[in-house]
């Protein structure tokens, strides 16, 4: 049976696994951990690397516990009850402009009621789109979700894709992935341990899928037109965590640590006014590929 102290020992091996392989692909940083302590209930422990590869990056893991808000009662449509839920959060903020951006999440929740879902999913946010990485990607992503079963990826693809959505950009964060939420044995057709199997085998793609990007493009050469380009990029990943992004809302509405919540922020963006990419440029290109339902996978 999954309960939530195998969910939370695995999930912690999973952080510890991400991180050590993160730091050998970057081959110049290392992690450094703050521990820390929820009033409410439970913790957690946050992991973050700054380097000349990986400008910001952060491997989270938590477990809090303790009495659901009023407000998330409301949200969700249930009773007061005790919460607990476990999870690993990761963003990772290149400084090299054509290494993409990855955001990771895992998570687990459940109430004294017994009930309990799973969620999570990845992405990918190049700042220029480099379409055989983008296959790739969801190559990786469609190997994971066809061991659950062949249905999988194509829902939680177009699940992502709408939830992934700057609305008034008009346009896709990035190249999207996969997205799952709420999910359990009456929401499918899978027991409690295929859903977490399927979410630990989404957590362990990470790694492998990630680093294989960085060591293909960390060493490209750029210049500084680059850069700015992805500081624009950038400023439409915060806009879509600080408006849209429902983990941001749940952590800070149930008091979790700010400084880990907003991990995900990167170390420096900018908002030009009235940017336009100049045609046939690499930068048009990208924009004209943030759209919904681009079919990455033959």
């Amino acid at each position: 049976m999954s309960n939530k102290a195998l969910i939370t020992s695995e999930f912690k091996s999973l952080q510890d696994e991400i991180c050590k392989e993160i730091e050998l692909a970057d081959g110049h940083g290392s992690f450094h951990e703050d521990l820390w302590e929820r009033s409410g209930g439970g913790g957690g422990r946050t992991r973050v690397i700054e380097s000349n590869v990986i400008e910001k990056g952060g491997v989270n893991f938590s477990a809090v516990s303790g009495k659901l808000p009023e407000n998330i009662q409301k949200a969700l449509k249930v009773s007061s009850s005790n919460f607990f839920a476990t999870g690993v959060s990761i963003v990772m903020h290149p400084s090299n402009p054509f290494v993409p951006i990855i955001h990771m999440n895992v998570r687990y929740f459940e109430l004294d009621s017994g009930l309990y879902w799973f969620g999570g999913g990845i992405d990918l946010t190049p700042h220029y789109i480099n379409s055989d990485e983008a296959r790739f990607f969801h190559q990786s992503l469609k190997t994971v979700c066809d061991k659950l079963d062949h249905s999988s990826y194509s829902k939680y693809k177009k699940w992502a894709d709408d939830y992934f959505y700057i609305p008034h950009r008009k346009e896709t964060r990035g190249v999207g992935g996969i997205f799952f939420d709420r999910i359990n044995e009456k929401s499918t057709e899978f027991s409690k341990e295929q859903l977490f199997n399927f979410v630990l085998g989404v957590g362990k793609t990470f790694a492998p899928t990630y680093t294989q990007l960085i060591n293909t493009n960390k060493n490209t050469p750029f210049t500084e037109e680059n850069k700015e380009w992805q500081y624009l990029r950038r400023s439409r990943y915060v806009e879509f965590n600080l408006v849209y992004d429902k983990g941001t809302k749940f952590g800070l509405d149930t008091d979790g640590r700010t400084d880990s919540i907003l991990m995900s922020m990167p170390p420096l963006a900018k908002w030009p006014y009235n940017s336009t990419p100049a045609p046939n440029s690499k930068e048009e290109t990208t924009i004209k590929l943030l759209i919904k339902n681009h079919n990455w996978v033959d």
